[in-house]
């Protein structure tokens, strides 16, 4: 500045403009790291409280976990047949694909004991359903649960909680991917089945490539990915060496077939 003159000349603009730039270029990668994970927290939160209320129903009933029966069937690995759905009660029943309203969240077994439908959806799911009526609406749901807990159309699933040798181990709620999502129920198999080298139903990859996993005792872990989960298909095959040991991982936490055996 010259003299009196107050007014800031171009060249003193032009490094006042260059010092925000470079400021901002700081600043946003820490704040979308920030919101990152408030967003995790958040989903963390969800699943503790379905959790909860899944506990809380189990003792409620005698040791009985809330029921898991509204499934989609598919067909053996390579099949292109449509899947087929077996209706029967569950924690959370409907098909998250056409399900424009939150009636079916709420007519679910654990609903009572949660009152509120945010719990049921991660808030970094993004995905949304195109009605005619009601136009773009976000989804209503983004957990599964895993068919080895009270489903009857796997007879061999965990029906009591004091059947379960391992509670601290066996996954409930899982974090599911956007394009895999349907039905309430997690489909996953011993490594040593027909089904082991398989993905039937694919866990989330929205938390920078990692997803929440929630556990019969109580706690719930985020779990990084050593690779992408990419949906193509249900019932997919492992892509690669990261993708089969996520695979292996998660089936760690399932019953194993000795466990199964030995019931």
């Amino acid at each position: 500045m010259r003299g009196g003159d107050s007014a800031f000349t171009l060249l003193e603009l032009l490094v006042v403009i260059a010092v925000i730039g470079l400021l901002a270029s700081f600043l946003l990668p820490a704040l979308s790291k920030a919101k990152q994970r408030a967003l995790d927290v958040k989903c963390l939160n969800n699943l503790r409280q379905l959790q909860i209320a899944f506990a809380v129903c189990t003792v409620d009933h005698d040791d009985v976990m809330p029921p898991n029966s509204y499934v989609y069937v598919i067909g053996g690995p390579g099949s292109t047949n449509f899947p087929t759905r077996y209706e029967d009660s569950s924690w959370c029943p409907g098909d998250v694909t056409v399900d424009t309203t939150d009636t079916n969240v709420r007519s679910g077994v654990l609903f009572p004991y949660l009152e509120t439908t945010g719990v049921y959806r991660c808030p970094a799911d993004r995905s949304t359903i195109r009605d005619p009526v009601a136009g773009v609406v976000r989804r209503t749901r983004s957990y599964n649960l895993s068919i080895w807990l009270n489903c009857k159309l796997e007879p061999r699933s965990y029906r009591l909680v004091s059947q379960v040798p391992r509670t601290a181990d066996l996954f409930t709620f899982i974090d599911t991917h956007e394009d895999a999502i349907v039905d309430p129920t997690f489909g996953l198999y011993q490594s040593d089945t027909w089904w082991g080298d398989f993905w039937i139903d694919q866990p989330a990859n929205r938390h920078s490539q990692a997803a929440n996993v929630a556990f019969l005792d109580g706690h719930v872990e985020r779990w990084n990915w050593k690779s992408p989960k990419i949906f193509y298909t249900w019932g997919q095959l492992w892509r690669d060496d990261g993708d089969r040991a996520d695979l292996r991982r998660l089936q760690e936490c399932i019953p194993s077939t000795a466990e199964l055996n030995a019931q």
